[in-house]
């Protein structure tokens, strides 16, 4: 572990018991074990120091999550589009739900509303969100697996809906009424498994017919 990495996670650890706004750059560089000019070696302000920290930890947890194939050929092959929405759908809860990402996004939840720093980076999490998921319904209705005449209004309405469950999702894992991102036995919760297979139904093209007959 280099020392931005041992400055990253000494703030999360710091961040996680007293918030990001309730810690000073002084306190970080006491728990590392540096003195506070030090620390403005690696990170110039609090402020950049959270959005790497952001980077660096959504990197981790995707790197740890299941993994798509980039292939999108490879990724619809002997799929249903409730399938291919499902999977989507697990890797990034699998992201979201690792560790440290958690532990992240939970002190993020809770200051978002009286922090900018903290607003920009769901802001931020929220538009990678909707670009992938317009990238992957381009895809989807070239391959002729879901049928509208307005792609991009199909994925952010898709998009945000299911931003707004796992969001839900989020709340009962901090409120203590549930364990984790998935559900039971499946890696989706049963309301954005339910919504899901909804959406499918509703938008499922004729390729995607083909496999349900």
């Amino acid at each position: 572990m280099n020392r931005k990495e041992e400055i990253i996670y000494a703030t999360l650890e710091l961040a996680s018991v007293n918030g990001m706004k309730g810690i000073s750059m002084s306190q970080i560089a006491d728990k590392v074990g540096i003195k506070a000019p030090s620390l403005y070696n690696h990170f110039k302000s609090k402020e950049e120091l959270i959005h790497e920290m952001y980077e660096f930890l959504r990197a981790r947890a995707s790197d740890n999550a299941k993994s798509v194939p980039a292939d999108y050929v490879k990724l619809f092959e002997d799929k249903s589009l409730e399938e291919i929405l499902s999977d989507s759908v697990s890797t990034y809860l699998g992201m979201v739900s690792d560790k440290n990402m958690l532990r992240f996004f939970k002190v993020l939840y809770s200051e978002r509303s009286t922090d900018a720093a903290a607003a920009r980076i769901m802001v931020e999490e929220t538009e990678r969100m909707l670009a992938r998921t317009r990238d992957l319904f381009y895809a989807l209705a070239v391959h002729g697996k879901i049928k509208t005449a307005d792609v991009d209004a199909a994925a952010m309405t898709y998009s945000l809906t299911i931003h707004s469950l796992i969001d839900y999702r989020m709340d009962m894992i901090t409120a203590g009424l549930a364990d984790g991102a998935g559900e039971g036995t499946g890696p989706v919760p049963e309301k954005i498994a339910a919504f899901i297979k909804w959406f499918a139904d509703e938008i499922g093209g004729q390729e995607d017919e083909k496999k349900n007959d």
